[in-house]
């Protein structure tokens, strides 16, 4: 499954729909609120959410910027990873 990326949005489309998103709009200069996460029912279960996830702490490493976390499957994600949570505020 190949992602789309803007700036502060990561989401899978097929034929024009959005089947799977992740949204982390700026609020402050380096920082960025990870704040809706959203997987079609067709998609459920296999990884997409998580995948999503891993695509945002790659843009969030590339581009040298924290995160807080107002998504509750990010936090729980978070929670999951440690080894991550030096990418949060």
């Amino acid at each position: 499954m190949e992602f789309n990326k803007s700036q502060n949005k990561i989401w899978y489309e097929k034929d024009g729909k959005i089947l799977a998103e992740v949204t982390f709009p700026a609020v402050e200069t380096n920082t960025v609120d990870i704040n809706h996460t959203f997987v079609d029912d067709s998609l459920r279960g296999q990884g997409v959410a998580g995948a999503l996830l891993q695509a945002v702490v790659q843009e969030l490493e590339h581009t040298h910027r924290k995160a807080v976390c107002s998504c509750s499957y990010a936090k729980n994600w978070f929670d999951k990873h440690p080894e991550k949570s030096g990418l949060l505020v």
